[in-house]
């Protein structure tokens, strides 16, 4: 079975719980602590998966890192699934529950990527036409990359609209080339 496939079925089983135990919030807030963790630090990504290191040590440093700072149940479930041998899965568990909880409550996350920086004005004009396009609440995030020259690259899901003038001298070069070539 696909990691993909493992990860899915147990973020389906951890959010089924939460719900059931009314702590869905509380431990989606653990799985988010968890995944950033996990993204920063490539070498603790690397221990859990290790099938060399022993359960109890991974245990034990899953303890030091986020003991007292996760709910208990998102806690068990750790060490769950650290002494069933799927702690190398954990971080695309998260993943996947963050993913699950996002449909739930029908969020859907935007990325815009912008040569300079978004004004807070434009970020609400990016979520308030979203909103009224696809529905549901918008996460939105920013980055900057001056190599677009000018405009933006707006991607949600698997839609993207790029309106960068960078995009627009590539498309205008092919053009040409093309132009020239026939």
């Amino acid at each position: 079975m696909s990691e993909l496939t493992v990860a899915t079925r147990y973020a389906k089983s951890i959010i089924d719980l939460a719900e059931e135990n009314k702590n869905l919030e509380e431990i989606k807030k653990d799985m988010v602590l968890f995944s950033q963790t996990l993204r920063a630090n490539h070498e603790l990504q690397a221990v859990l998966a290790n099938p060399i290191i022993g359960h109890a040590k991974k245990v034990r440093i899953l303890e030091a890192i986020f003991g007292g700072k996760i709910n208990k149940v998102t806690d068990s479930f750790f060490k769950i699934m650290v002494n069933k041998s799927r702690a190398e899965v954990l971080y695309a568990t998260a993943k996947e529950f963050i993913n699950q909880y996002n449909i739930i409550k029908h969020i859907v996350r935007a990325y815009v990527t912008s040569a300079t920086p978004l004004s807070e004005e434009n970020k609400k004009k990016v979520i308030a036409e979203l909103q009224s396009a696809i529905g549901g609440s918008i996460e939105l995030h920013t980055k900057v990359d001056a190599d677009l020259i000018g405009g933006f690259v707006l991607t949600v899901g698997d839609r993207q609209v790029d309106t960068s003038i960078s995009s627009s001298l590539n498309r205008l070069k092919q053009d040409f080339a093309h132009g020239v070539n026939q």
